[in-house]
């Protein structure tokens, strides 16, 4: 058991765990900075309880169905293994993983700008625990996933509706040990993720279509979709909390936090044989670029629409203006995020959720932020943006009659 733990923790941490010291120092930076700045904020028990809950159980379930892992399960799977040290050695790295890289980020914030009482601090240990657990039994039972969803919901709703109950600690800590002995119970292979055998059975064709390619990785990547769709959600969803703000053009910031779909900007990065194969091949730049940019400008305009409408139906006050700055931020954030994943690759990542969360996220969105507050100040900036449209689309679609 124990050296099936290094095994899988030198593959999430690093060969030298040098991973856990860089992020630590981070984390303390980021609590720190929020400590000393003396901002408070008042945050009820059960929210703090439902929110390392759920993000923990995110992070774990992202976890376990990467694909990654899965390649390096394959390879421990050769030698011979015990089922029940295999599956609580592989759980419990997962879950320190989980806890150490992405939970302890919402710690760090939570510890600085909020008072906590020693049995709170308790408390939500045990709702990590029983987070990882619990997660880790529910992939167990995938093929059931209507009682897996099922059971989820119900402890969500407790937590939500009786998280101040003192009950509820000794609930978690029974449902904990249901949750292991269910693990018990699993096998190595229950959560050795298996390639679809649809996805082995491609059709041929003699000519390649990198249009062909983007809906076929979207339609077996599922995550992806998911995610689209939680944006257009929020799409239909901003203009109410938008239209609170009096005096401000404020339609931009909209478009700006609807470029935040991280999945699609990164297909490059996520894909290592992609990338090889793109740089490898003359041509590619142009071949394989404009396409994508096209794409993606496709996917921001699909949430900026539902923007719009949801913002007809609420306020009625749809105008040309809004159309405009909609295809420009649509565009420019599409070709900002291309030239990203052109020249800055994300390579440093060990499994797929940490290139879901790095960092370069935020740069590209940050920077229609930026210009949206501009333009929100400054209206007159709207036929600048017209002009860059225009001038965008005619060099993009040059480049796509002549070359693609």
């Amino acid at each position: 058991m124990r050296m099936t733990c290094k095994a899988f923790a030198k593959k999430l941490f690093g060969a030298k765990y040098e991973r856990l010291s860089r992020t630590f120092f981070i984390y303390l930076i980021v609590f720190w900075g929020l400590y000393i700045a003396g901002w408070k904020v008042q945050i009820a028990p059960f929210i703090r309880y439902l929110m390392v809950s759920a993000l923990t159980a995110g992070m774990m379930w992202q976890a376990l169905s990467a694909k990654d892992i899965a390649v390096e399960m394959k390879h421990m799977m050769m030698l011979p293994f015990e089922c029940r040290k295999f599956v609580f050695s592989y759980v419990a790295v997962i879950g320190v993983y989980t806890v150490l890289i992405k939970t302890a980020a919402l710690l760090a914030v939570l510890l600085a700008v909020s008072v906590w009482r020693p049995t709170e601090i308790l408390a939500s240990v045990i709702c990590i625990i029983h987070a990882i657990l619990m997660t880790a039994a529910v992939y167990y039972l995938k093929k059931y996933w209507y009682a897996g969803s099922l059971w989820a919901a119900v402890i969500a709703a407790v937590v939500l509706f009786w998280g101040n109950k003192p009950w509820l600690i000794l609930l978690l800590c029974v449902n904990s040990i249901f949750a292991a002995l269910l693990l018990c119970k699993a096998d190595g292979y229950d959560f050795y993720r298996r390639e679809n055998e649809k996805s082995q059975t491609i059709k041929r064709r003699e000519h390649g279509s990198v249009w062909r390619y983007f809906f076929r990785y979207l339609r077996f990547h599922k995550n992806y979709l998911f995610n689209t769709a939680v944006m257009w959600c929020v799409a239909l969803l901003l203009p109410y909390f938008l239209g609170e703000i009096e005096g401000v053009f404020v339609v931009p910031i909209g478009f700006a936090i609807l470029s935040l779909n991280t999945p699609v900007c990164i297909l490059l990065s996520c894909d290592r044989d992609l990338e090889q194969a793109v740089r490898f091949l003359p041509g590619q730049r142009r071949a394989f670029c404009i396409p994508y940019c096209l794409f993606l400008f496709l996917c921001n305009m699909a949430a900026d629409v539902i923007f719009l409408c949801s913002w007809q139906l609420q306020s009625n006050g749809v105008t040309a203006t809004m159309i405009i700055a909609a295809m420009f931020f649509a565009l420019q954030s599409a070709i900002l995020s291309v030239m990203l994943e052109w020249f800055y690759p994300i390579r440093d990542w060990k499994i797929e959720s940490d290139l879901w969360h790095h960092p370069r996220k935020y740069i590209v969105p940050g920077m229609m932020l930026l210009l949206a507050g501009a333009v929100g100040a400054w209206t007159s900036l709207i036929p600048v943006l017209m002009i860059l449209l225009v001038v965008e689309a005619v060099i993009l679609l040059l480049f796509f009659c002549r070359g693609i």
